[in-house]
């Protein structure tokens, strides 16, 4: 059945989450880093201070959308849309957030509908705000009550060579070292579950293409160091599979940069990607 329109500007109630210097290092290793990027995946190593990826915040700051308001669905028709973080500051290895969401849209594209909800992560050592989310989700089979479209601007890649091209194996076994993060969607690990939604395999999780991506933004950009990246947003296009060889493009333009991921197909996996850095 349709989604509830009401629940446009439902708040949900203040999540905290925690974590250790393990989870980190979990996390990354979960996006592909490993042996050259010791600051992420190790907190021993001589002359080395352990610290955290910036797409660590989609993990962290993952909580209390309320999407129970948003009325009953099958979760097999559920695929992210797109993610966009803003970090106000460098994310600690280990620490506690309060994270309040809630829903900031709901689209009608007829034939499904996509829910865009809004979060704000703060630090609770020292009480800043440390990480925004803007979430999108798309619900096949979802739409047709008659509500607004909504926006439909496209952000154009440059018409020339990319400045830093980045490939990346994705290992047969990633999804299932990413699901260790938290996100235990048995699309991403269950055979059985996959070919109810249609896929002959399970699939790699969207915020774990979205980490390659932003691994390769934070060396390009920011020569690794966590402390000048800002924001990141993309739009997933089209499903990854463990296994798949990815290249992420990237044009700069001053403080901003322009990206996309493709396959070895040469078909665009990650689109709409917008990056700043001091």
């Amino acid at each position: 059945m349709p989604l509830n329109p009401d629940s446009v500007g439902v708040q949900g109630v203040p999540i905290r989450r925690s974590w250790s210097s393990t989870d980190a290092m979990l996390y990354a290793l979960g996006v592909g880093a490993g042996v050259d990027d010791l600051a992420f995946t190790t907190e021993n190593s001589n002359k080395v201070k352990q610290r955290v990826l910036p797409t660590f915040a989609v993990i962290i700051g993952g909580g209390g959308i309320p999407l129970r308001e948003i009325g009953t669905f099958d979760p097999t028709r559920l695929f992210h849309g797109a993610q966009a973080i803003e970090l106000l500051g460098e994310i600690p290895p280990s620490g506690e957030v309060e994270t309040i969401g809630r829903i900031s849209a709901l689209w009608d594209k007829r034939h499904s509908a996509v829910v865009e909800a809004e979060t704000e992560s703060r630090d609770q050592a020292t009480g800043d705000l440390l990480v925004r989310g803007r979430w999108t989700l798309f619900v096949r089979g979802e739409g047709g009550w008659g509500g607004e479209r909504g926006p439909s601007q496209k952000l154009r890649m440059p018409d020339r060579e990319p400045d830093h091209r980045v490939d990346y194996q994705i290992s047969e076994n990633q999804a299932l070292w990413y699901r260790l993060s938290g996100d235990r969607n048995p699309l991403h690990s269950d055979p059985w579950f996959a070919g109810r939604a249609g896929f002959d395999r399970p699939i790699l999780h969207g915020l774990c293409t979205y980490g390659f991506a932003g691994r390769a933004l934070l060396s390009c950009l920011c020569g690794n160091d966590p402390s000048c990246f800002r924001t990141m947003s993309g739009r997933f296009t089209k499903p990854v599979f463990p296994g798949d060889l990815l290249t992420v493009s990237i044009w700069k333009n001053g403080r901003e940069a322009c990206f996309q991921t493709s396959n070895q197909h040469g078909e665009t996996v990650l689109d709409q990607g917008l990056c700043t850095v001091d």
